[in-house]
């Protein structure tokens, strides 16, 4: 931050005394005392010099112009961070990414460093300074130059354009409400259309009609019109001309170009009125996206020729002098209000009514030739049987405010309208005195600004004209500011234009002056000035005794007025704030440095794109959208705060996350919002206190005159704009020992004067106005910001569906109701948190006992284990040791089944749907009716494809016959043409069925586990939803799982999987039948086998001795022969054991 230097040195002069021990030293200037010998007019100079000391601060002695003090903002480059070089304007709209480097380094830090964090390409620079922003311009641009007003859209032009330099092509051009401003040189041909149908008495430089939209500009120079294309950085140099001016409209010859003050339907509008050859045509301009394009009107004849036809008959008509002298678009209405002049053998003026739609002209109103004698009234109903004077009524010009429909017709005098038939003539403002142009801060005042220059001013709701400049108060506000030695006024000055800016009226003023003269925008303080004027009508002189005393008379009917019960304002205004603090800062200096100031800059780039990007389909249980930037490290809050008490955070910075928040319960501060957003059937209420001025209770006889009852003389009055469609409620209790009175107030919508439209757009503008009845231009309340008009509470209403509403796929309460409803939910087996999963349906599962089922889906011929059966036949099987077979899925499982035919028990789907409140954090049931239609899908996220409009028809509307629905329900509301079902929160809910040809029939499955489809599904209330204004569209995907085969391919499944499955079986048996005798015929062929083996061995071991003993004679053949006799002997026993053996084995 900075401090001017100005302020210190102010400071050090306020405290310096003049000598030691005295006192300090103030200088005022010299007046004297009134006496009561001074005359008449002597007296009255006393009294406003006492009045201005009076009414003037306490400190007149600052030298010094406090009011030039202020907060000052300003741009900066990311480059020119911390230096002083001046300021840079807007230009580069890309971020930055320098600063991801910096966040990548504050490891300890609570946000989330996976993010990319990006900069805003400018900084901010914000200090205190008591030099003001005036600029040198040369006087011949404005000495005695007549002032001009400021076109442009409402809240909706990013900068302002002023034109009116004499006989230079200039314009004034600035982006911050003429704080500061660049003089602009354009480079335009400037070539006049001279013609025989474009005339003109002479050529000028001078730029006119200057309109700025928010995204074009627009001029006028002599009958040519020009649109600006580009960059605004462009007219920022202030040292080349631009060349980016566009001609349009080149073969027409304009002579005026009327602004739209208001945006509507997604477009701007300017109207251009020619002269020539399409002399009674409007231009009818619309800028949407950038893109201008203009077209004419009427489109089948002028409104010359129309007025005629509607006036004269055919065969009468004659050839009359037609001119169209202004133009007004009412956007409700989708229609121009024309001012044309007409001069046939006398000059007239009417208002005429065109419809763009229709191409019907219609005459609304014929303006009188003559001013009304209105004979001292303040206002008078223009009925046709007054008297006028000798003045003939010249209009110059129109105006129309949307929010209370309220028409003024303009010129040498002012007549106002709320339905543009029924006139009333404002008899305060001087039939000698003709309205150049009229200022409207479409909040309830209007400023007034002639020929002359003079300034009016007026409430809307009243008729009493007041004259601001010059008046009495007025030289009472200027002898003040000459005191306070105030910079923004001078002797000399030139009012450039007079403009509304937050309901405050300025002006920007030429400054002539000694040394310099200056360029300067100031505040007019309306009431202050309002209150100056009332203290001189309403004072008086009277004498007691010798001399005159002095008394003020107060013709305010309270002396306090307060607004109470005033609701929480977010809800109404819809406005969202956020708390961000920058990063704490643990150098011992305190002071930010690049790097802190570039993370802030990173911060709160990072939390707009937050707030940009919650538009998530599925409902959050946190309607903060900062809370997922910490959620995960929230368990760390502790030790990132330890670390940065002791100094030990990285980057030499703190950033306390739980401090970012989203704030939703801003209180009210005694005073009505700005504007109201009303849904359908909703109402705003608060309550007005009043203590009345004096005794003001009277009694009155009661409904049944047995009783009396007190009624106060303090009245409160309301005015509504549509009171077709809105209507109000006031409730009075009266406080007889307070002298006070209590009125509760509601404003509440009547159902049916919009339709359905997006959030926050094509929104119906009206208006409230309470008043209490006499206290206009009478009642003040002293604040610190000076005094204050009480009374006149005027209220914009907009009629519609509010910003910051959207619809959210409740997925919580879905789940659980759809788990309740059902008895079992199963999830996918990949679990996706955004995006929840439902079964398709449990048609394809038996009932069965848990422990059974478990069985059963777990292999099919474990279904064969409960049949009873031999044990040798169908002996325990694991279902982990057998391979899986598929014959039908069942819903919501990985796994397969053997099935037989059962019962239906649908899974039905019950959607629930949230509205949510961005603004207040507010959720609530849907409570709605809407339509939902599959408007896309596909097996994975990668293959969703959209839907046509003839597949959308075929796969949701009851009415088809192609079989390709994909789901049902049995409701039987349906819409008008009978197309679509409508579903609502007590629906019966959804059956899904995926026929023959819909998109998700016969879903193979790609992997080991059930098939899956991503529905993309279309939830809409528009047409069929009676309970709010909001256009509600919702899309979102829809995760369904478990889906069956189609009876073909479960079919062939089947006979393939029971082939299969057969053949096992058929297997198993043959092995288990077989078995006895294999096992039986390897014995033998085993038993064969060892006993060739041993005799083999045998006679392998005999035959040597036999070789050995022959030489021994007689006793050798013995021992042989009982050797043999012994072999055989054990062969037979062998052969026993092996009979044996074998009986035993059979």
């Amino acid at each position: 931050m900075e401090r001017g230097g100005e302020e210190g040195e102010k400071v050090a002069r306020l405290g310096k005394k003049h000598s030691p021990g005295s006192s300090y030293v103030v200088t005022c200037p010299k007046m004297s005392a009134a006496g009561p010998v001074w005359p008449r007019l002597q007296v009255l100079r006393a009294l406003w010099a006492l009045l201005a000391v009076l009414l003037a601060p306490w400190r007149l002695w600052a030298i010094e112009d406090i009011q030039k003090c202020s907060w000052q903002v300003a741009l900066n480059k990311f480059q020119t961070i911390g230096k002083n070089l001046g300021r840079d304007r807007f230009f580069y709209q890309e971020p930055l990414g320098t600063v991801d480097s910096l966040f990548s380094q504050l490891v300890d830090s609570r946000f989330d460093l996976n993010k990319e964090y990006l900069s805003f390409p400018y900084f901010l620079k914000i200090n205190y300074s008591c030099e003001g922003e005036l600029y040198e311009l040369m006087p011949q641009y404005f000495v005695n130059a007549p002032s001009r007003p400021l076109w442009y859209t409402e809240e909706q032009a990013p900068v302002l354009i002023l034109g009116g330099i004499p006989e230079e092509k200039l314009i004034l051009l600035t982006d911050t409400s003429f704080k500061d401003f660049f003089l602009v040189e354009l480079s335009i041909d400037s070539c006049w259309v001279s013609s025989f149908h474009c005339s003109q008495a002479s050529f000028t430089a001078t730029i006119y009609d200057a309109i700025a939209t928010e995204s074009t500009l627009f001029i006028r120079q002599n009958q040519l019109v020009y649109y600006f294309t580009g960059t605004y950085i462009i007219l920022h140099e202030g040292n080349h001309s631009s060349g980016n001016w566009v001609r349009v409209l080149a073969n027409e010859c304009i002579k005026k170009l009327c602004p739209v003050h208001f945006h509507s339907n997604g477009s701007e509008y300017i109207m251009a009125l020619t002269t020539g050859k399409h002399e009674g045509y409007v231009h009818f301009g619309t800028i949407t996206d950038g893109r201008v394009s203009f077209k004419l009107l009427p489109r089948q004849w002028s409104v010359c020729e129309g007025i005629q036809g509607i006036q004269l008959p055919v065969a009468s008509a004659e050839v009359v002098i037609c001119s169209i002298t202004w133009a007004t678009f009412i956007a409700d209405d989708y229609s121009l209000l024309l001012l044309v002049e007409i001069e046939d053998s006398k000059k007239y003026f009417q208002v005429v009514s065109y419809d763009l739609v229709s191409d019907y002209l219609a005459i609304l109103y014929t303006i009188p030739e003559f001013i009304p004698d209105a004979r001292g009234l303040e206002f008078l109903t223009i009925l046709g049987t007054e008297s006028y004077t000798n003045h003939p009524m010249v209009p110059t010009g129109m105006s129309y405010n949307p929010y209370n429909n309220l028409l003024f017709i303009w010129g040498n005098f002012l007549l106002s309208s709320y339905n543009t038939e029924n006139y009333i003539y404002l008899a305060g403002f001087p039939k000698e005195q003709s309205i150049k142009y009229l200022v409207n801060s479409f909040h309830g005042d209007v400023a007034i600004v002639t020929e002359t220059e003079e300034i009016w001013y007026l409430v809307e709701g009243s008729y009493q004209v007041h004259k601001l400049f010059p008046s009495k108060g007025w030289e009472v506000y200027i002898s003040l500011q000459v005191m306070h030695q105030s910079s923004l006024h001078a002797p000399n000055e030139t009012m450039v234009t007079l403009f509304y800016e937050d309901s405050k009226l300025y002006q920007l003023v030429y400054l002539m002056k000694y040394k310099k003269s200056q360029l300067v925008k100031r505040l007019v303080p309306v009431d202050q000035l309002l209150m100056y004027q009332k203290l001189n009508n309403d004072y008086l002189l009277e004498r007691q005794g010798g001399h005159l005393t002095l008394s003020f008379t107060n013709f305010c009917p309270f002396t306090v007025m307060r607004l109470r019960d005033l609701p929480n304002p977010q809800i109404y205004t819809r406005q969202e704030i956020y708390r961000a603090p920058p990063p704490h800062v643990l150098d011992p200096s305190g002071l930010h440095n690049e790097d802190s100031l570039a993370v802030y800059q990173g911060l709160l780039y990072y939390l707009l794109w937050l707030h940009s990007k919650y538009e998530e389909p599925y409902a959050d249980s946190v309607r903060d959208s900062t809370w997922r930037w910490w959620k995960n490290k929230k368990q760390d809050q502790d030790y990132y705060f330890y670390l940065a008490s002791n100094g030990r955070s990285t980057g030499n910075m703190h950033i306390d996350m739980a401090s970012y928040e989203k704030i939703c319960d801003l209180k009210a501060k005694y005073e009505l919002p700005e504007r109201i957003f009303l849904d359908k059937g909703t109402s705003y209420s608060f309550s007005i206190f009043l203590t009345a001025r004096g005794h003001s209770y009277q009694a009155e006889p009661g409904r049944e005159g047995t009783t009396y009852q007190l009624r106060s003389q303090v009245n409160l009055g309301v005015v509504l704009a549509d009171p077709n469609c809105i209507k109000v409620v006031v409730k009075e209790k009266v406080f007889v020992n307070y002298n006070s009175l209590l009125f509760w107030v509601t404003l509440s919508d009547k159902r049916f004067c919009f339709d359905q439209g997006i959030s926050g757009h094509h929104l119906m503008k009206t208006s409230i106005l309470v008043k209490v009845v006499g206290s206009t231009g009478h009642c003040f309340q002293d604040t610190h910001q000076g005094p204050r008009m009480q009374g006149n509470l005027m209220v914009p209403v907009l009629i519609g569906c509010p910003p910051g509403k959207r619809l959210a796929f409740d997925t919580t309460y879905t789940l659980e109701y759809n788990r309740l409803k059902n008895k079992q939910y199963f999830d996918c087996v990949h679990v996706d948190p955004e995006i929840p999963c439902f079964l398709f349906r449990d048609s394809a599962c038996p009932v069965c006992s848990p422990p059974l089922f478990t069985v059963l889906y777990a292999h099919p011929l474990a279904l064969l284990a409960h049949l009873p059966t031999h044990p040798l036949l169908f002996p325990p099987v694991r279902s982990s040791l057998l391979p899986p077979l598929s014959v039908l899925y069942c819903l919501g499982h990985a796994n397969f089944f053997l099935s037989w035919p059962h019962p239906h028990y649908p899974a039905v789907f019950y959607p629930f749907f949230l509205i949510q409140d961005l603004v207040t954090g507010d959720s609530s049931s849907f409570q709605g009716s809407y339509v939902l239609k599959v408007v896309g899908g596909g097996p994975t996220l990668d293959t969703i494809r959209e839907y046509s409009e003839e597949e959308i028809y075929r796969f949701n509307s009851p009415l088809d016959k192609t079989d390709s629905l994909i789901w049902t329900t049995k409701n039987t509301t349906t819409t008008k043409d009978s197309v679509f079902n409508i579903m609502s929160h007590q629906s019966l809910g959804i059956e899904w069925l995926c026929l023959e040809n819909s998109p998700c029939h016969d879903m193979v499955p790609q992997s080991f586990f059930a098939p899956e489809f991503f529905f993309r599904v279309l939830v809409s209330n528009r047409g069929v939803d009676k309970s709010t204004y909001c256009d509600y569209q919702l899309i979102f995907l829809l995760h369904i799982h478990g889906l069956p085969l189609s009876a073909k391919r479960a079919l062939f499944i089947l006979r393939v999987s029971a082939t299969v499955s057969v053949s096992v079986v058929i297997l198993y048996i043959s092995c288990c039948l077989l078995l006895p005798l294999t096992v039986k015929a390897c014995n033998i062929l085993r038993w064969k086998i060892n006993n060739i083996i041993t005799s083999e061995s045998y006679y392998t071991h005999t035959s040597p001795s036999k070789v050995f003993s022959s030489p021994s004679g007689t006793k050798s053949g013995s021992n042989l022969s009982v050797s043999s006799h012994g072999i055989s002997m054990v062969a037979k026993e062998k052969a026993a054991a092996s009979e044996e053996a074998l009986k035993k084995l059979t």
